[in-house]
């Protein structure tokens, strides 16, 4: 009995490693991004390739807790990521056409990608409770992170005037995100 205690215990410890893990990953690795974003502006090109990396993450992580959880929150959440986000790719594709802009990779959608390998790797290793917990705490701290670099860096860079509205439009959409995945992350025992 003592013993299945302890492993819960480090089962515990193990999974608020990862979520810290994941929360200083990400803050890292965009504000990496946003700081060298200051020393060399992205372009409006790179700005569309970042803002799409951004939204094809959370579609493919919310496709995967859709194939791993039996959470009805969880699921509700990840219909919802999918969405949204699906919405709102159409609206920056159909405006990056209609203002001739062609996506472009920068250092920043690329760590992006990377981040969101290993995050989905990590998740893929986890059932249950535990998936569900990380999911919800990965949400919180992407969305945050995309917060801070669409406001930190994208919009005050971007150059054409209905591109950089069109981020400030989505600026709220992104803010009832976190705030929706905070929720969920209270209402599944995270912090």
């Amino acid at each position: 009995m003592r013993k299945t205690r302890l492993r819960r215990e480090r089962t515990k410890l193990n999974i608020n490693k990862t979520w810290f893990a994941a929360v200083f990953t990400s803050t890292v690795l965009l504000g990496a991004g946003t700081l060298k974003a200051y020393a060399q502006a992205p372009t409006d090109p790179q700005i569309v390739g970042i803002v799409q990396a951004a939204n094809q993450i959370d579609m493919d992580q919310a496709k995967l807790a859709l194939k791993k959880t039996k959470n009805p929150q969880v699921k509700e959440f990840a219909n919802q990521m999918i969405s949204d986000h699906t919405n709102l790719e159409k609206s920056v594709n159909d405006l990056a056409k209609k203002l001739g802009v062609t996506a472009e990779a920068s250092d920043t959608s690329k760590q992006l990608k990377q981040q969101a390998a290993d995050e989905s790797k990590k998740l893929r290793g986890l059932r249950g409770k535990a998936f569900d917990k990380e999911y919800a705490s990965h949400e919180v701290a992407y969305h945050q992170a995309v917060i801070d670099a669409a406001t930190k860096t994208l919009i005050p860079n971007a150059q054409n005037a209905e591109l950089k509205s069109a981020l400030e439009g989505a600026a709220p959409l992104l803010q009832g995100h976190m705030q929706h995945a905070q929720q969920l992350q209270q209402s599944l025992g995270g912090s």
